[in-house]
């Protein structure tokens, strides 16, 4: 701004204001705001980008900060660089502001009409579809990615290039929520969003391990994030299921874990594009209400005959009853032996772990059906062929957002 004019361009209705209620009211109305940082975003600048639906940055040119490095050293004596203060790594990694690392200009104006040609038509009932291509990988390849007993990590990833077409995978925040991974794709032609949880262990943008398989807060405020982009979109979502809980502990507490989990279940539970789920593995507690379980009104929920559902692991669960019943014992009177401890155990595990079974979700309509993994591909491409027959006539919103 120049300030010497200050008072002709920054407090009056129509003044430099107007632009940031614009974002806003357009991106309400279902606009579609896609932004580019190419340059440097400064002060006020710097909210017009992000007030955008989707962010995209180029490394080493592009950089957004409310102040720059000479202001922040005149203000409160700190000497950074630009690249650290505000460049692509450290908001695509770190602070989670924008959305994708772009390495150059080309690959930027590419990667927007990506985006842009997956959404679906204004001004029809359907969903976007293009000509089906198969996989990256061999559906049957499916089978050898998902380890036995689901005990070790896996590529989810590579079960996603089972499943959507080759090349049409572009993943959201690739680089920020480690343990969901977001992205764009098409299945069988079709154009989804899909949110998977990540069973690798993964380091953060803030050097931090993280477990595969346990939803964090920076992941699920990208999965609440991405999913109201698919709605802004009309883009159907899909939810690959393998997640035992959200991060426990005083540090995730403190982080507010409870109401960035709370974001995502708001999201989610609002969302107007048809939702499938699929249960590839675990889906425990919380995970599975936030990872769209039957409460949340799946189109369609399937499961592999690897899946386990249950309020949390059959190990757990196990020893916490094991734990209530010898209390309860030792309160009449009795002194069970080890022995006895034992065999209670194995009686408890036994028993819980029957019902975690994806046989035993079905039986009770937890699930639509067990599938075979290789033909989750065609399962998915009919539901969404069968919502396409219902036009959305509604408006997405949120309720209020704990942020």
């Amino acid at each position: 701004m120049f300030l010497p004019l200050q008072d002709e361009v920054f407090p009056d209705r129509d003044h430099f204001g107007r632009m940031f209620r614009n974002n806003s009211v357009m991106s309400a109305m279902g606009i579609v705001q896609i932004a580019a940082i190419m340059g440097s975003c400064v002060a006020g600048g710097a909210y017009l980008p992000i007030l955008s639906d989707e962010v995209l940055i180029v490394n080493k040119t592009g950089s957004v900060f409310l102040a720059g490095p000479y202001l922040v050293k005149a203000a409160i004596g700190e000497e950074i660089d630009q690249e650290s203060l505000g460049g692509a790594a450290m908001h695509c990694e770190i602070s989670g502001v924008t959305d994708y690392n772009m390495p150059d200009d080309p690959t930027c104006i590419a990667t927007i009409r990506d985006i842009v040609g997956r959404i679906g038509k204004p001004d029809l009932a359907g969903f976007d579809r293009i000509k089906p291509a198969a996989p990256e990988l061999p559906e049957s390849h499916i089978y050898g990615v998902y380890p036995e007993g689901g005990a070790k990590p896996y590529d989810t990833l590579e079960l996603m290039r089972c499943i959507a077409d080759a090349n049409s995978i572009q993943e959201y925040k690739a680089s920020y929520g480690k343990t969901i991974i977001c992205a764009y794709a098409r299945i069988d032609g079709w154009s989804v969003g899909i949110v998977a949880n990540n069973r690798k262990v993964v380091k953060s943008g803030k050097g931090e391990v993280q477990l595969g398989g346990v939803i964090y807060s920076d992941s699920a405020d990208k999965a609440a994030r991405f999913m109201m982009n698919c709605n802004q979109k009309k883009i159907p979502l899909v939810f690959l299921q393998d997640v035992t809980g959200f991060m426990v502990g005083s540090r995730s507490e403190q982080g507010g874990i409870i109401k960035d989990g709370a974001k995502m279940v708001n999201v989610m539970s609002n969302c107007i594009v048809p939702k499938f789920t699929v249960v590839v593995g675990n889906s425990y507690g919380a995970g599975n209400y936030a990872m769209c379980g039957r409460a949340y009104d799946p189109r369609l929920m399937v499961a592999f005959p690897t899946a386990k559902i249950a309020v949390m692991g059959g190990a757990q669960a196990a020893k916490t009853l094991l734990q209530i019943q010898v209390a309860a014992q030792k309160k009449r009177g009795e002194n069970p032996s080890p022995e006895d401890e034992a065999r209670l155990l194995a009686d408890i595990t036994a028993r819980y772990d029957s019902q975690t079974k994806p046989q035993y979700a079905a039986a009770r309509l937890w699930v639509d059906a067990i599938i075979d993994p290789a033909e989750t591909r065609r399962i998915i491409s009919m539901g969404i062929e069968a919502a396409n027959h219902a036009p959305l006539n509604q408006t997405f919103k949120t309720g209020v957002l704990q942020v």
